[in-house]
């Protein structure tokens, strides 16, 4: 009976744990939205915004031209995809993260920075595999311009329109890799799994990062109540959030740089898989080590800024749900 009943607290802990993640998230990615439109266009070499790349006054020029030929919701495209894909993902990472973290740190004497930065990476690969291809769908819109339609009507991106799109990349480029399009033939869903390896990859230095340098911070600066428990403020944890999301950013940026521009690749070479050997030398024949780098300024507006209302937001929210 015991038994049963610790089974079914432990599912509703990891129900909630999962709610509290999912929020933390959208509530996250809305107060960065229009900035991280701006950065994917950078990123990505948008060629009609590419010349606003490098400083912050571009940043905020490109977006007020983005307001101008579009208005608010220019700002936001692509934003709803982003809620659909964000909420999953930020579930499973917290979720996941609370429980490698229960599993390889048991209690605050089995802390250590390995394991503190081996929970964060394996919770960021488990979110990354399940909500890819909703991550590759959101940089699709948010790259896409708007175009004409048959009626001459504007045509604005949406996510069935890229879906079909992405679905249908590679069908009739006879110049195309035969083993590319063979994959692509026999396994269509690998589309929607562009650049999916350099992500894995960047997302394990992303996410260990952030999770060793809060998990870290917190241990050193935030004290412990009678309980066992941090006694962290919500202004703690957003000087700690923005802090952790800052290092990681840098960290992990280049891979970023990298897989946007094979998450694109399907609109500028759309019967080809771009592999990470030729978009790297592709990055560095362009603008050398600084490409690498493109647009960090702009992610570093971003991800402060989101990291710290995420961990702040999910504490809030563990707090609220009695995690």
């Amino acid at each position: 009976m015991s038994s049963d009943a610790s089974n079914i607290r432990t599912a509703d802990q990891v129900i909630r744990s999962g709610i509290a993640g999912g929020v933390a998230g959208c509530v996250a990615k809305t107060v960065v939205a229009p900035l991280d439109r701006v950065k994917i266009l950078f990123q990505a070499s948008n060629p009609e915004y590419q010349k606003y790349a490098g400083t912050w006054s571009g940043a905020f020029r490109a977006g007020m031209r983005i307001y101008r030929d579009t208005g608010v919701l220019g700002l936001f495209q692509g934003h709803s995809v982003t809620l659909l894909r964000i909420f999953p993902y930020a579930a499973v990472k917290f979720m996941a993260y609370d429980q490698v973290h229960d599993l390889l740190m048991p209690t605050r004497a089995h802390e250590t920075n390995i394991r503190r930065f081996s929970a964060g990476a394996i919770s960021g690969a488990i979110s990354v595999l399940f909500t890819y291809p909703l991550e590759l769908l959101r940089v699709r819109m948010a790259f896409d311009t708007i175009h004409g339609s048959a009626s001459g009507k504007p045509m604005r991106p949406s996510c069935l329109r890229t879906a079909r799109l992405i679905y249908a990349e590679g069908s009739a480029q006879p110049s195309a890799v035969p083993i590319t399009r063979e994959l692509f033939h026999t396994f269509p869903l690998l589309k929607f799994y562009r650049g999916f390896t350099v992500s894995l990859v960047g997302i394990v230095p992303y996410a260990g990062t952030a999770f060793l340098t809060w998990g870290y911070l917190r241990a050193a600066f935030v004290p412990v109540g009678p309980n066992g428990r941090p006694r962290a403020t919500p202004l703690a944890d957003l000087g700690i959030g923005a802090f952790s999301g800052a290092l990681a950013q840098t960290v992990s940026y280049p891979f970023e740089v990298v897989r946007r521009r094979m998450q694109v690749g399907g609109l500028t070479q759309p019967g080809r898989w771009l592999r990470w050997g030729e978009t790297v030398r592709a990055i560095w024949t362009r603008g050398g080590a600084r490409g690498f780098f493109v647009g960090l300024s702009i992610g570093y507006l971003k991800i402060v800024p989101m990291n710290a209302m995420s961990f702040a937001v999910w504490q809030g929210m563990k707090r609220l749900l009695d995690l």
